[in-house]
Parts: structure tokens; C-alpha cells; sequence
């Protein structure tokens, strides 16, 4: 039979041992792996064509940002909403993982609104919106979105822009 002393360092030793696996564990976990969604730079840039107007946006690098991102290309139609905003549906709902409960939109600002799953581009400053989740900024002027019409628009990382 081990003796008591001989039995308590053995288990010391393999708690050890447990514990700094389970560290290096978080550790591989935390880091990125490449070509994953979490490698995105901070900041990635789109691009919005309607015809002949084009506006540059760019999108955070959030789990809501992420998840817009890889539903890109998209071809929607913008519908004008509240005299401040244009807004289509997106073929999936983005994650509320992060995201602020409210927030108060300015003009310029692209955002997902997760009650009714729609993305948002702001042309003029918008109210205090519960379940309005950002996304990014258009670089320019977006007061072009202004009026009361729809317009169909392409919407495409701006690095498949360059390349074609």
C-alpha cells in the first residue's frame, strides 16, 4: 500500500500536469486560426453600387460585423424607412452575441435591426433604437440614400470591386 505522503505528491503532480493542459487549451483556443472568421481585420471594406453611385463603407470586425460579412454579395433592394434611412431584408439574421441593446444612429451609420432582420443605412440621424445593432460607416456621403423611392443595390467587399 503507497504511503500517504508518496499517494498526495502523485496526486499534486497530476493536477499539475491537468492544469496547465487546461491552460494551453484556452490559450489555442484564443488565437485565430488563419483563413478563420475571427482573423477579419478590425475594419473591412465594402462597397454599395446603385447604377452609377457608389458609396465605401466599412464594417467592425464584431460577431454581428463578421456574420454580414459572410453573407456578401448581396443584391438587395433598399426600401426608404422613417425619412432617415434605407432598409432590406437580409437572407439571415446576424447575432445579437456583443452587441449594445440600444443605440442611437447618426447619418453614415449601416446596421443590422434584429427585430424585424433588416439592414439599415442611415442618411440622416435616427432615433434611440432598442435591438439596433452597429455595424460600420459609410466613408462619404450617403446623403445620396436620401428619398422617398427604393433602389436595387449590389453590396460586395470592396477588394472583389478592385479585382473585376
Amino acid at each position: 500500500m503507497p504511503r500517504p505522503r508518496a499517494t498526495h505528491r502523485r496526486i499534486s503532480a497530476l493536477l499539475g500536469v491537468a492544469l496547465s493542459s487546461l491552460i494551453d487549451v484556452g490559450r489555442a483556443e484564443s488565437v485565430p486560426e488563419q483563413g478563420h472568421a475571427d482573423s477579419i481585420t478590425a475594419v473591412t471594406m465594402i462597397e454599395i453600387i446603385a447604377g452609377d453611385r457608389r458609396w465605401t463603407a466599412r464594417i467592425d470586425a464584431t460577431p454581428a460585423g463578421r456574420g454580414f460579412l459572410s453573407q456578401l454579395p448581396l443584391e438587395l433592394t433598399l426600401n426608404d424607412f422613417g425619412g432617415n434611412e434605407k432598409i432590406a431584408d437580409l437572407p439571415r439574421p446576424l447575432t445579437r452575441r456583443d452587441a449594445p441593446k440600444a443605440v442611437t444612429p447618426r447619418a453614415g451609420d449601416v446596421g443590422f435591426y434584429a427585430p424585424w432582420g433588416n439592414l439599415a443605412l442611415f442618411y440622416r440621424d435616427g432615433h434611440h433604437s432598442p435591438g439596433l445593432i452597429p455595424l460600420g460607416r459609410i466613408e462619404r456621403d450617403e446623403s445620396g440614400l436620401a428619398g422617398s423611392g427604393s433602389m436595387k443595390v449590389s453590396i460586395r467587399l470592396a477588394a472583389e470591386i478592385a479585382s473585376k
